[in-house]
């Protein structure tokens, strides 16, 4: 695991039928995303007296029904800003190089995913 620190913001909130829980997570939070076998998970945290942690895994079929989502609602609406469409669209390529079939033996090293992320 590797927190790394978050540019944006984000916020997360939990309703349950007698309470809710809300939290944001800005530019003095952390976040770190990864995979196993079955899932990805996203973590984020804000360190300090106030401390939270929140925490989502999502199983790839899910992820894939997620995206595909997003996808179509981005679809229907105006363009994104000329700051964010760029960072999103990048992603986007390297996530779908990622899922190009390859042999198990070529997995990439912490370095080498570290290079692949600043392509």
């Amino acid at each position: 695991m590797s927190l790394h620190p978050i540019a944006d913001k984000a916020e997360v909130s939990v309703d349950f039928p007698d309470k809710a829980y809300m939290g944001s997570f800005g530019r003095h939070s952390q976040f770190d995303a990864y995979a196993d076998k079955d899932s990805v998970a996203i973590k984020l945290v804000r360190p300090g007296e106030d401390r939270r942690e929140a925490v989502i895994h999502l199983h790839y079929g899910l992820l894939a029904e997620i995206l595909t989502e997003l996808a179509r609602s981005l679809t229907l609406r105006d363009p994104l800003d000329d700051e964010h469409r760029p960072e999103l669209s990048e992603a986007a390529k390297q996530l779908a190089a990622s899922l190009e079939p390859r042999e198990k033996t070529e997995c990439l090293t912490e370095k080498e995913l570290s290079d692949f992320s600043m392509l």
